[in-house]
């Protein structure tokens, strides 16, 4: 482990086969909150139902909330293994309709302006697809009796105190705080107390 340690955090060298196995080394020592972290990078890189199946496993044996598999996980899998190729059939797109449109030009026939105005905010669609999309950041709890609050004060209401390995929704930011979706409704964790999961448009 001190070895895998080494290699990913000094020297950012790693293999998916490699994060797999510090995740079970994790899981064996009962350090969850690790186990699923390497069990997310593996993930952010290999995006499939087998690893999000493995995570909901744990979860659901050790009791932790935020693991249960849903169909929005799948598409999200789905998107993300294929966000290359989508990314590429949009741009392909952009690239015909400009030649069609500069053609057309060319030939001094009439653009109708809702064309020009489509088409702008299509490339505007492209340019936040390639630099700005995300499906949601994710982040699992990493200290014990960690309280969830109500609102972005530690002098607000007390929703719940936690405890490690619990992954939650991160919905924004306030100052020293995340605003989080737990059980179902908006609540806030310090920062420091949230480990933040690689994501796999990130890569």
């Amino acid at each position: 482990m001190r070895i895998y340690e080494q290699l990913l955090d000094q020297e950012q060298v790693y293999t998916p086969q490699m994060l797999l196995k510090m995740a079970y080394i994790h899981e064996g020592l009962q350090q969850y909150t690790q186990s699923m972290k390497y069990l997310q990078l593996y993930y952010s890189k290999h995006p499939s139902r087998s690893v999000l199946r493995k995570m909901e496993e744990v979860g659901l044996e050790q009791q932790l909330e935020g693991y249960t598999y849903t169909d929005w996980d799948f598409f999200k899998t789905q998107f993300y293994k294929y966000y290359t190729q989508i990314l590429n059939g949009l741009v392909f797109l952009a690239a015909l309709g400009l030649f069609i449109m500069l053609l057309r030009w060319r030939k001094k026939l009439y653009i109708r302006p809702y064309t020009k105005v489509i088409f702008f905010v299509y490339l505007v669609f492209i340019f936040y697809f390639a630099n700005f999309l995300t499906l949601g950041k994710q982040g699992i709890i990493q200290s014990t009796n960690v309280p969830i609050m109500a609102g972005p004060s530690a002098g607000a209401a007390l929703i719940a105190s936690v405890g490690i390995g619990h992954k939650v929704d991160i919905l924004g930011e306030e100052d020293i705080w995340y605003r989080i979706e737990w059980n179902d409704q908006t609540a806030y964790i310090r920062k420091n107390n949230l480990l933040l999961l690689p994501h796999p448009l990130n890569n």
